[in-house]
């Protein structure tokens, strides 16, 4: 029997990744995970989940409501992609990755059904949280879209509850090149007499919201109706304040429909994400003098918060450890791009990844200047060699970066 790395690289090998190479791995069509579902039985109809999407935020969110609902002592479920360093990050219970022989087994064991369907990474791995979790028959599973909404394979359960962070442009390739069409999209994990929470709007996007839950009878709750919170979490970065607004609002909510949630999970749950479920790269401190900071922000919505926090840091110089896939809209996020950093271009080690000369030549006409490197080891090395003490280095714009960086 393959071991687990050799299991993982078949699945990653096998079929196409969305990480590795971009659109053509996108299917348009739930056909593949409905039938995969039969055949193991239809696990996800045997534990209650809550769906998150959004263009930003969905992790995010989706670890805090995790780790809000560890604390009020339920077994909870969580799935998330992509994932950073391991596989098995994306399926954890409990803040506990799912174990390499549960994978292992699940690959043997449905690898004539994988193989002779042409089931796409997204779809297995899918299948096979939703048959983990039933099978250790969790309270409750966060189950995070991957992409987009409608059309997602994620996009066969009935929640309890949906929540939908915000809508940005993002994946305009698969998903619609303006916020009405994005939003309808997002608008497809909404269910039929089923709750949706939205978080920040937009004038665009709230009649799609709306239309769509009206014709479906679901209840609709905006979150941005209700008086800001002043609650923190451990998940650093200003950005994170809409994200715990539209969490409060989605607890808030089943709390009323009979969930025992207390005000002291909420705080605690909010204080202790990282460490109840292993969330990395949201502004993750990575060390101080210099400090070095990194976050898998990586579109316009999500950078724009990105450098308006870096505006309030203190530093004397800032260096900035850049890469990003090649399927980027350059365009709509260079100009957030702060002039005055000095900039180590690389190329994340994916089939993906953007040349770095290639990302250098597009900098270099926005007025971003800088050095190309071969790796992102070798562009993190030469910002630490060529920063002082009272230097900032941040690592963004992709998450590949970042989890090279890890």
């Amino acid at each position: 029997m393959p071991d687990y790395s050799q299991t993982v690289e078949w699945m990653f090998q096998q079929l196409p990744m969305y990480q590795s190479i971009g659109t053509s791995a996108f299917k348009k069509d739930l056909a593949n995970i409905i039938l995969f579902a039969q055949v193991l039985g239809n696990p996800h109809n045997n534990f209650k989940s809550i769906h998150v999407a959004g263009t930003n935020g969905k992790g995010s969110a989706s670890h805090m409501l995790a780790s809000i609902l560890q604390e009020a002592n339920y077994k909870v479920g969580l799935y998330t992609s992509p994932h950073l360093k391991d596989f098995r990050e994306r399926i954890k219970i409990n803040g506990s990755e799912i174990p390499e022989v549960e994978v292992i087994d699940f690959i043997s064991r449905n690898k004539g059904f994988l193989e002779e369907n042409k089931l796409s990474f997204f779809e297995m791995t899918v299948g096979m949280a939703y048959d983990y979790f039933s099978k250790q028959k969790v309270d409750i599973a966060i189950i995070e879209v991957g992409l987009g909404g409608r059309l997602d394979s994620t996009n066969i359960i009935t929640p309890v509850l949906s929540v939908i962070t915000n809508i940005g442009l993002d994946h305009t390739q698969m998903l619609g090149n303006s916020l009405e069409e994005i939003a309808f999209e997002k608008a497809g994990i909404i269910k039929p007499g089923i709750p949706v929470i939205i978080g920040e709007t937009q004038p665009e996007t709230i009649p799609v919201f709306m239309e769509v839950a009206a014709k479906i009878n679901s209840e609709i709750i905006f979150s941005e109706d209700f008086p800001t919170t002043n609650l923190t979490s451990d998940l650093k970065g200003n950005y994170q304040k809409h994200n715990i607004q539209t969490v409060i609002t989605a607890i808030e909510k089943l709390t009323k429909n009979g969930w025992k949630i207390s005000g002291d999970d909420v705080y605690n749950g909010l204080q202790k994400v990282r460490v109840n479920t292993g969330l990395r790269g949201r502004w993750d401190v990575l060390q101080t003098n210099p400090m070095v900071i990194c976050d898998t922000a990586h579109n316009k919505e999500g950078l724009r918060y990105v450098f308006e926090q870096l505006k309030e840091e203190k530093y004397e110089k800032l260096h900035i450890v850049f890469g990003v896939v090649s399927d980027k809209n350059l365009g709509s996020i260079l100009p957030l791009f702060p002039k005055t950093a000095t900039y180590y271009f690389c190329k994340p080690n994916i089939p993906r990844g953007m040349d770095q000369f290639e990302l250098q030549r597009h900098c270099l006409a926005s007025g971003l200047h800088g050095e190309s490197y071969n790796s992102v080891k070798a562009a993190f090395d030469s910002a630490l060699k060529n920063s002082t003490k009272n230097d900032m280095i941040f690592i963004g714009g992709s998450n590949f970066v970042v989890a090279e960086v890890l």
